[in-house]
Protein backbone atom coordinates (compact mmCIF):
# COMPACT_ATOMS: atom_id res chain seq x y z
CA UNK A 1 0.00 0.00 0.00
CA UNK A 2 1.25 3.65 -0.97
CA UNK A 3 1.80 5.82 2.18
CA UNK A 4 -1.12 7.79 1.01
CA UNK A 5 -3.28 4.91 1.45
CA UNK A 6 -2.05 3.46 4.62
CA UNK A 7 -2.90 7.42 6.11
CA UNK A 8 -6.54 7.50 4.33
CA UNK A 9 -7.01 3.65 5.79
CA UNK A 10 -5.94 5.02 9.36
CA UNK A 11 -7.86 8.09 9.19
CA UNK A 12 -11.15 5.72 8.26
CA UNK A 13 -10.91 3.58 11.59
CA UNK A 14 -10.16 6.37 13.71
CA UNK A 15 -13.72 8.38 12.04
CA UNK A 16 -15.25 4.93 12.95
CA UNK A 17 -13.77 5.22 16.50
CA UNK A 18 -14.32 7.67 17.17
CA UNK A 19 -17.83 8.12 15.89
CA UNK A 20 -19.06 5.07 18.28
CA UNK A 21 -17.37 6.70 21.52
CA UNK A 22 -19.33 9.66 20.82
CA UNK A 23 -22.91 8.19 19.66
CA UNK A 24 -22.42 4.67 21.54
CA UNK A 25 -25.32 5.36 24.00
CA UNK A 26 -27.87 6.62 21.17
CA UNK A 27 -26.48 3.55 19.29
CA UNK A 28 -27.83 1.45 22.02
CA UNK A 29 -31.16 3.51 22.02
CA UNK A 30 -31.51 2.78 18.58
CA UNK A 31 -31.17 -0.67 18.39
CA UNK A 32 -33.29 -0.85 20.96
CA UNK A 33 -36.09 1.07 19.34
CA UNK A 34 -35.28 -1.03 15.92
CA UNK A 35 -35.82 -4.48 17.85
CA UNK A 36 -39.19 -3.41 19.47
CA UNK A 37 -40.42 -1.76 16.33
CA UNK A 38 -39.20 -4.91 14.64
CA UNK A 39 -41.56 -6.81 18.25
CA UNK A 40 -44.31 -4.52 17.37
CA UNK A 41 -44.68 -5.54 13.67
CA UNK A 42 -44.24 -9.23 14.24
CA UNK A 43 -46.39 -9.51 16.96
CA UNK A 44 -48.49 -6.44 17.95
CA UNK A 45 -48.72 -5.91 21.31
CA UNK A 46 -48.82 -3.35 24.74
CA UNK A 47 -45.23 -4.64 25.48
CA UNK A 48 -43.86 -3.68 21.96
CA UNK A 49 -45.57 -0.36 22.17
CA UNK A 50 -44.40 0.86 24.75
CA UNK A 51 -40.94 -0.86 24.25
CA UNK A 52 -40.58 1.50 21.07
CA UNK A 53 -42.45 4.11 22.38
CA UNK A 54 -39.27 4.16 25.12
CA UNK A 55 -36.53 3.96 23.26
CA UNK A 56 -37.50 6.35 20.84
CA UNK A 57 -38.34 8.88 24.06
CA UNK A 58 -35.00 7.68 24.62
CA UNK A 59 -33.32 8.23 21.48
CA UNK A 60 -35.09 11.57 21.54
CA UNK A 61 -33.86 12.69 24.69
CA UNK A 62 -30.24 12.19 23.55
CA UNK A 63 -30.36 13.73 20.32
CA UNK A 64 -32.59 16.97 22.04
CA UNK A 65 -30.05 16.97 25.11
CA UNK A 66 -26.70 16.91 22.57
CA UNK A 67 -28.18 18.76 19.45
CA UNK A 68 -31.55 20.17 19.92
CA UNK A 69 -32.00 22.44 23.21
CA UNK A 70 -29.37 24.91 22.33
CA UNK A 71 -30.68 26.06 19.37
CA UNK A 72 -34.67 25.64 20.17
CA UNK A 73 -33.37 28.02 23.64
CA UNK A 74 -32.67 31.02 21.37
CA UNK A 75 -34.95 30.58 18.96
CA UNK A 76 -37.50 30.55 21.69
CA UNK A 77 -36.50 33.22 23.60
CA UNK A 78 -36.01 35.19 20.54
CA UNK A 79 -38.90 35.08 19.21
CA UNK A 80 -41.11 35.75 22.22
CA UNK A 81 -39.02 38.59 23.66
CA UNK A 82 -38.52 40.95 20.90
CA UNK A 83 -38.67 44.79 22.25
CA UNK A 84 -37.84 44.72 25.60
CA UNK A 85 -36.17 42.11 28.01
CA UNK A 86 -37.99 40.11 30.51
CA UNK A 87 -35.46 38.16 32.65
CA UNK A 88 -38.06 36.29 34.86
CA UNK A 89 -39.26 34.93 31.18
CA UNK A 90 -36.05 34.04 29.59
CA UNK A 91 -34.94 32.54 33.06
CA UNK A 92 -38.32 29.93 33.12
CA UNK A 93 -37.87 29.47 29.22
CA UNK A 94 -33.64 28.51 30.06
CA UNK A 95 -35.33 25.87 32.76
CA UNK A 96 -38.03 24.51 31.03
CA UNK A 97 -36.22 23.84 27.67
CA UNK A 98 -32.80 23.25 29.24
CA UNK A 99 -32.93 21.30 32.36
CA UNK A 100 -37.04 20.07 32.96
CA UNK A 101 -37.43 18.78 29.10
CA UNK A 102 -34.00 16.93 29.24
CA UNK A 103 -34.99 15.05 32.02
CA UNK A 104 -38.69 14.67 31.80
CA UNK A 105 -38.02 13.06 27.67
CA UNK A 106 -35.54 10.62 29.72
CA UNK A 107 -37.54 9.67 32.59
CA UNK A 108 -40.31 8.91 30.51
CA UNK A 109 -38.51 6.97 28.04
CA UNK A 110 -37.27 4.49 31.22
CA UNK A 111 -40.50 4.93 32.51
CA UNK A 112 -42.00 3.57 29.38
CA UNK A 113 -39.68 0.40 29.33
CA UNK A 114 -40.44 -0.38 32.92
CA UNK A 115 -43.81 -0.09 31.76
CA UNK A 116 -43.30 -2.66 29.06
CA UNK A 117 -41.41 -5.14 31.12
CA UNK A 118 -44.31 -4.85 33.99
CA UNK A 119 -46.82 -5.87 31.32
CA UNK A 120 -44.87 -8.50 30.23
CA UNK A 121 -44.52 -10.30 33.75
CA UNK A 122 -47.61 -9.52 34.91
CA UNK A 123 -49.07 -11.26 31.91
CA UNK A 124 -46.86 -14.22 32.16
CA UNK A 125 -47.87 -14.78 35.94
CA UNK A 126 -51.03 -14.40 35.06
CA UNK A 127 -50.68 -16.76 32.91
CA UNK A 128 -49.40 -19.73 35.00
CA UNK A 129 -52.34 -19.36 37.42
Amino acid sequence: MTPTGLELQQNVIHTIYALFVHNYIVFAYFFGLLLSLYLAIKSPSRFAVFLSIGFALLTFSYEYDKHIVAGLREQTINSLITAEPHYRLQRWLNILIGEVFPILFYLVGWAMIYIALFLKGFKKSIQRK
